[in-house]
């Protein structure tokens, strides 16, 4: 990233690439760079990720997750109230620039014609200002060409017309802007290909690695990086910016923890160990990155009035126009993540792009799709850690992640940093790809354990209310785990909180030991034992009058109530044997429903990612047993919780703190 200014330039530094499609990208992943009319002569023509051919005659608009600059978030985070657009090409084309407002509405900011058509060969640079001030609640800024002769892009960004300036710490001193370079961390289990594909993507672009101190890689698996072929290439590459430390499985918290502890050089911040980057960068092994989310991050970080986070947002890997979602928060009524308030997940850019401004019912997962709410800023509470930039100044002040392997450690650092007066942005434009949480059954497998009992130990650490809300969810979430026959799923649960209820002493000791205690537990319930087929159980007898689809309308709520009925009367009769022989039905994900799998005694239910089925067996006995168990245990939890509000936040400086942490990485 240059940080010099250009020589009688507005443009003093990048902030933002424009970029093109990689070759041969299909049409709904060209659709977050480039908008091309269907009266176009010819696509356009990408010679590199930053150089574009487009034919005389044609529009291009660059109203584009990835191009179009998210205005309202510069201007609510960083010290700038301008921001320079400059394009450098051959040929003439007219360049005009829109604004966006809250609702999505086109505003015209500025237009010219540049170039000289008969001297098309010519270089030409475009420089245009545009004021941050209309930008308070939301709105993006982009531009368009509209083509008078055959003109090649060479070149084109969004720029700030001044250097970084001072940044304010929470105790209100001023410190000079910290200098663009980062410590990539990326901690890996078991997926050496991915992990040397993210290596071979950080190293691809000579700008992106120009920023890169170095590359931690904790590898806690028992397949390695360095055993795949394409290894020896990243290794001489970086050199001896590549880190890997073999560890055991302390899952993701572990492996980011590692990451920081290292960074800063050990307990004792020993700085012949330690890297010296202001920002330290994590990102998950099993993701695909725009490498340029790297460079925007890093000035983000530098241009913000202070210290914070910024978190990139994630694609969906497997449709990849798609955005999981702008931003989460912490409900506080039950202390459960939810999207931030007008945010919908599962936005489609091919369907719905920037400049769709109307509202078409609900996309797959229920959620309604109304493109206006695109151009809102979105307030968050933390970012996931596929992609999150952390300064240097905040991992010192307020310490290591908490030791709770997967599940709400992201969540709680941005809790923490919050307090500590460090906020957290989740940036449009910086994104990566990632598996979606649709193809995983994370709600109801091993992990389970994880997402309750971390939900419990970050609610006791940040939870000022009652804890009525957080018990209610809790009993509603079993009654609906026991109606669909998720035996295993109620059995780790209680386990959640029977360690929550234990204190925070036995966190680092169970650190390594949960996860294979969990799935033996799990082992013993026919719920989580995946066999390959459906077709290796006898054919289903059929379930006559038992509703398999979901229904709305002003009776949905009194039919439901009737289902529900049946099902709870289904539940107090003995279950029939013969039906965890021969299953009653095979349900696909979306048909396993608490309506249908409440009226059954055996069904098999394909996993989210399809691969294969588990067969659920209704049991009286196993369920009234669980239900007892858990009903005690929520009770404890409701009953002693401000103990262990008392309890965790007094252990929380311990556990937090990098020689608590050197126990654990010194022995690996």
């Amino acid at each position: 990233m240059s940080t010099d200014a250009l020589s009688g330039s507005l443009a003093v530094e990048r902030l933002q690439r424009i970029l093109l499609p990689k070759p041969g990208e299909p049409r709904d992943v060209r659709s977050l760079y480039l908008v091309e009319p269907e009266a176009n002569a010819k696509r356009v023509v990408a010679s590199s990720r930053t150089t574009a051919d487009i034919a005389a005659g044609d529009e291009v608009s660059f109203e584009t997750y990835f191009n179009a600059f998210p205005a309202s978030y510069w201007r609510r985070w960083t010290q700038l109230d301008e921001v320079v657009l400059r394009l450098e090409f051959t040929g003439a084309a007219r360049v005009d620039v829109y604004r966006s407002k809250i609702d999505g509405s086109r505003i015209a900011v500025t237009g010219r014609l540049a170039g000289d058509p008969a001297a098309p060969g010519e270089w030409t640079t475009v420089e245009i200002p545009v004021s941050l001030a209309p930008f308070e609640d939301g709105g993006w800024i982009w531009f368009d060409l509209t083509c008078e002769t055959d003109v090649t892009v060479h070149s084109a960004g969004w720029f700030s017309p001044v250097a970084a300036g001072e940044q304010v710490h929470p105790d209100g001193t001023r410190h000079p802007a910290p200098e663009a370079r980062v410590t990539v961390g990326i901690p890996t289990f078991n997926r050496p290909e991915d992990a040397v594909a993210a290596l071979e993507a950080l190293s691809s672009d000579p700008e992106v690695d120009a920023v890169i101190d170095a590359v931690l890689m904790p590898d806690q698996g028992t397949r390695h990086p360095a055993d795949e072929p394409g290894f020896p290439a990243v290794e001489k590459h970086f050199g001896d910016r590549l880190r890997i430390f073999p560890q055991g499985n302390l899952g993701g918290s572990g492996g980011y923890s590692r990451i920081m502890y290292e960074a800063l050089g050990g307990p004792d911040a020993d700085p012949a160990r330690a890297t010296d980057s202001p920002f330290i960068l994590y990102m998950d092994d099993d993701i695909a990155i725009e490498p340029d989310s790297i460079l925007r991050a890093v000035a983000v970080g530098r241009f913000a009035k202070a210290p914070m986070l910024v978190g990139g947002q994630m694609l969906n890997l497997q449709e990849r126009s798609h955005l999981h979602s702008m931003g989460e928060v912490v409900g506080r009524h039950d202390f459960m993540w939810t999207s931030a308030p007008h945010v919908h997940y599962d936005h489609d850019f091919h369907a719905h792009p920037l400049r769709d401004r109307g509202e078409h019912g609900v996309n797959a997962t229920g959620e309604a799709i109304d493109s206006k709410d695109l151009h809102r800023r979105i307030d968050v509470d933390y970012n996931g850690w596929w992609m999150c930039l952390i300064p240097r100044t905040v991992a010192r002040d307020i310490g290591q992640p908490l030791p709770l392997f997967i599940k709400w450690d992201d969540a709680e650092y941005g809790l923490r940093a919050a307090r500590a007066g460090y906020p957290t942005a989740t940036w449009p434009g910086i994104a990566i790809w990632h598996m979606a949480w649709s193809d995983k059954d994370d709600a109801i497998d091993w992990q389970a354990y994880f997402h309750l009992r971390n939900r419990l130990v970050v609610a006791a650490l940040n939870h000022e209310g009652p804890v009525d809300g957080i018990v209610r969810s809790m009993r509603k979430a079993t009654a609906k785990h026991l109606l669909c026959l998720e035996y295993s799923t109620v059995a780790i649960q209680n386990e959640a909180m029977k360690d929550f209820l234990a204190g925070p002493e036995g966190l680092f000791d169970i650190l390594e030991t949960s996860l294979p205690r969990i799935n033996a537990l799990r082992k013993e319930f026919p719920d989580a034992r995946v066999l390959p087929s459906a077709s290796e159980l006898p054919k289903p007898t059929g379930i006559p009058g038992v509703p398999t689809k979901d229904i709305g309308g002003r009776l949905a709520p009194l039919k439901k109530s009737v289902w529900l009925a049946k099902g709870l009367l289904n539940n107090l009769r003995p279950h029939d044997r013969a039906h965890h022989e021969t299953p009653q039905a095979n349900f696909a994900p979306i048909e396993a429903r608490w309506f249908s799998l409440s009226r059954v005694d055996g069904a098999t239910v394909t996993t989210a990612d399809g691969r294969g089925v588990v067969y659920r067996q209704r049991d009286r006995e196993k369920a009234k047993e669980l239900l007892a168990e858990s009903r005690a245990l929520q009770k404890q939890v409701a009953d002693r919780f401000d103990e262990m509000r008392r309890r965790y936040r007094d252990a929380h400086p311990e556990l937090t703190s990098r020689k608590r942490w050197a126990d654990v990485f010194e022995q690996q």
